[in-house]
């Protein structure tokens, strides 16, 4: 940690090393990721892209009770599961969907929760992603709880805990910062700002110069990235991780991006902004930016191409066809995973239930 402010600032502007038209800037013909890197950063996109679209047809068709779609923030998803190593954990939201797929969950799995099957449709400890949080920023302190027990094991684990811009405003974001800063927990805090908590725009937020100047307060070094920008995320995010590993303590990085569509389908978005606005940011495009970029270096091929958006189909087929399999519920599972060992309350409301399906099956 270093308590020298100017060097907890974030840059002026947010870092970026591909201009939305896919051209490098100046930072990003000195600094720019490996070519495979960036190859496998498009095909998560591609992937996450297709994934957010099946899933929001899933919801109209009504087998998924809701999505919060990430579309648009797909470089954010994908950056924030492709800098973490196997024993690293990765803290998302409801939104996160895409970069728990990217981490390797089933996509399947991680709809159970929005399918309304299950409070987390997946095992956290097999791919070290802990269960998609709904309420703001509840997931930062146990993130941080998380990041500080592997330190004190001494264990090389890094956390990256994902929020909103909403989630800024919370106690809890505040909470996960102090204690994160004051014992050195290998924690990065990566704010994805899409500019709207549900209909409430950033300005009416925050009033600091940028979201990723609130870790100053708390003796934590910011960053400020161009959320769309997969290749500026894969520099920004791997360098906070790497810190932390070595033992640097927490970070916080604000990526700049948008939220396309609505902020879930029970969501008007026209109420609150306008059709010019969300046309500005599908020109940033983070899909058509990195492709841009690799078709014009020569790095990206059609034969390539035609292979991520065929995973991608396979992605959203295996989506679509586990959605659509009716689960039958069994109603042990309101009690076997409320505690590790069952209360005595547990216990006699299970009886209950069993005997009050017993006599209904028995009066068929």
């Amino acid at each position: 940690m270093t308590s020298d402010a100017d060097l907890m600032l974030p840059s002026r502007e947010p870092v970026v090393l591909l201009d939305p038209d896919g051209r490098p800037t100046a930072a990003g013909r000195a600094s720019m990721p490996d070519a495979e890197a960036l190859l496998r950063g498009l095909a998560g996109m591609v992937a996450a892209r297709r994934f957010n679209e099946q899933a929001s047809v899933l919801v109209r068709q009504g087998r998924l009770a809701v999505y919060p779609s990430s579309y648009g923030q797909e470089a954010c998803q994908v950056a924030a599961a492709q800098v973490l190593a196997d024993d690293d954990w990765l803290f998302p939201t409801y939104r996160d969907t895409a970069a728990v797929v990217a981490r390797g969950v089933d996509p399947v799995e991680v709809l159970g929760l929005l399918k309304g099957d299950w409070h987390s449709g997946y095992d956290p400890y097999e791919r070290h992603v802990a269960p998609l949080t709904t309420p703001l920023a509840t997931q930062l302190p146990h993130a941080v709880g998380v990041a500080h027990a592997a330190r004190l094991r001494g264990e090389s684990t890094v956390v990256l805990a994902l929020c909103g811009d909403g989630a800024t405003s919370e106690g809890d974001f505040h909470e996960a910062l102090n204690f994160a800063a004051v014992f050195r927990a290998p924690v990065v805090f990566f704010v994805q700002n899409n500019q709207y908590a549900i209909s409430v725009p950033l300005a009416r937020q925050s009033a600091a110069p940028s979201l990723a100047h609130k870790g100053v307060g708390y003796g934590i070094p910011g960053e400020q990235v161009d959320g769309n920008d997969l290749a500026a995320l894969l520099v920004v995010l791997s360098a906070a991780v790497d810190r932390a590993r070595a033992g640097a303590g927490p970070q916080l990085v604000e990526g700049r991006t948008y939220r396309i569509q609505a902020h879930t389908n029970a969501d008007d978005a026209t109420r609150y902004r306008s059709d010019d606005e969300v046309a500005e940011w599908a020109a940033k495009d983070p899909l058509q930016r990195l492709e841009t970029y690799l078709r014009t270096e020569g790095i990206l091929d059609d034969a390539r191409a035609a292979a991520f958006a065929d995973a991608a189909e396979q992605v959203a087929r295996r989506t679509r066809d586990g959605i659509n399999q009716d689960v039958e519920p069994n109603p042990d599972d309101l009690f076997g995973f409320v505690y590790a060992e069952p209360t005595p309350q547990l216990v006699e409301q299970l009886a209950m239930v069993r005997d009050e399906l017993s006599r209904e099956e028995g009066q068929r």
